[in-house]
């Protein structure tokens, strides 16, 4: 029976937002996240005195805050670090901004293209003799920044572990995406990087590590870098014989060499393709859609944890049974499983998290006053 997952009992306070974090939505009405899983919603007044009293009655049963706003938002508020840790002083304030906070961009709008741009990652991205393109959000607002928030708010808790004392963690997406691109980064003084976008070996430069169409429209994935994997490719599109296992690392062969794969995979189906290369060393493999993983669990498409701790695995995202493998999850699992996201109304699941949390009921310990929790005047909160 595996133990709870590791960060079972941590109460996190969330100011609202939008994906790894933008702004609260000012009308009732449901958000557009659907990354809404696990979450219960409050429904407060920032700019209302009791309502922030409310926020502060919260505080001593935190363990973590975040803060999606722009720098400074906080605090004018009345909410900013050393109010939160004075309260609390186990507190974890994870704060989370697109630019930097203390750079030249720190009062400007941006989105993740922004972020990227200004980080040079976004200069790295795309074909060549082309424009840069985006991957869409991914890069600058998940990767660079959830993620690196988040790998923030575990090393913090590490440190209260050992401290007793919270922090302020704080990420930005400009930093978060120049770290993420830390490899391509060093290698540009390298002949492995040192050409211009689409020109080198991991960006579409080369013949061996790039997408083909096939006949029917879809896409096989080429990533044959080491000398024995080419190998296998090239025994696998017909090509053996014919010296290009030698005179694969002589950059004036490419643009032929790509020419002569495109022309090859074009004359079959994904499906053929895929019977020629599954179980080879070729490191060839189809481009699967969403859709397509929707549809057809056996091409691991199945949606779960991203990280398997054997002995205190994660909540489940897919529907299984309790006796399944720890790498798919513990627990029930998520209705509708891993494709399918919910929406998350002002206020709703709020006021049973609070009677699960704290055990406050509403007329007892609070009251909704404008549509928004305050804190009852007789209570003890």
């Amino acid at each position: 029976m595996p133990s709870p997952p590791p960060l079972s009992g941590l109460r996190v306070l969330e100011f609202a937002g939008l994906a790894p974090g933008t702004t609260t939505a000012p009308n009732p009405a449901p958000t557009a996240d659907l990354l809404t899983r696990h979450k219960a919603s409050i429904a407060v007044d920032l700019k209302a005195p009791a309502s922030i009293a409310f926020i502060k009655a919260l505080l001593p049963s935190t363990d973590i805050v975040i803060d999606p706003f722009r720098p400074g938002v906080l605090e004018k508020l009345g909410l900013g670090p050393d109010v939160l840790l004075g309260i609390n002083p186990r507190i974890v304030l994870a704060r989370m901004t697109g630019f930097r906070r203390d750079g030249k961009y720190k009062d400007m709008a941006g989105h993740d293209i922004n972020y990227l741009a200004v980080s040079g990652a976004l200069s790295l991205l795309g074909r060549k003799h082309e424009k840069p393109m985006p991957p869409a959000n991914i890069l600058g607002d998940f990767a660079g920044g959830g993620a690196t928030l988040f790998q923030g708010i575990l090393l913090a808790l590490l440190e209260r572990g050992k401290s007793g004392k919270g922090q302020v963690v704080e990420a930005n997406m400009v930093d978060g995406s120049s770290y993420l691109a830390t490899f391509p980064r060093m290698l540009m003084g390298t002949p492995m990087w040192n050409r211009p976008r689409g020109e080198n070996l991991l960006d579409g430069g080369s013949p061996f590590y790039d997408t083909y169409e096939t006949k029917d429209g879809k896409y096989m994935a080429v990533g044959a870098l080491e000398p024995q994997f080419f190998k296998e490719l090239v025994r696998g599109l017909g090509l053996e014989g014919k010296g290009i296992e030698k005179s694969r690392d002589d950059r004036n062969t490419w643009p032929a060499l790509k020419e002569t794969f495109t022309q090859i995979f074009k004359s079959r189906t994904r499906a053929k393709w895929e019977k020629v290369f599954d179980g080879t060393d070729a490191c060839c493999t189809p481009v699967f859609d969403y859709h397509e993983l929707r549809k057809d669990a056996s091409k691991e498409g199945d949606q779960r944890p991203a990280v398997t701790l054997r002995g205190s695995p994660g909540l489940a995202v897919s529907p299984g049974s309790a006796s399944r493998d720890p790498s798919t999850g513990q627990g029930s699992g998520i209705k509708g499983g891993g494709y399918t996201g919910t929406t998350l109304s002002a206020g709703q699941g709020g006021e049973e998290a609070l009677e699960e949390w704290l055990g406050w009921k509403r007329g007892k310990d609070f009251e909704v006053e404008n549509g928004g929790l305050v804190k009852k005047a007789s209570s003890k909160l």
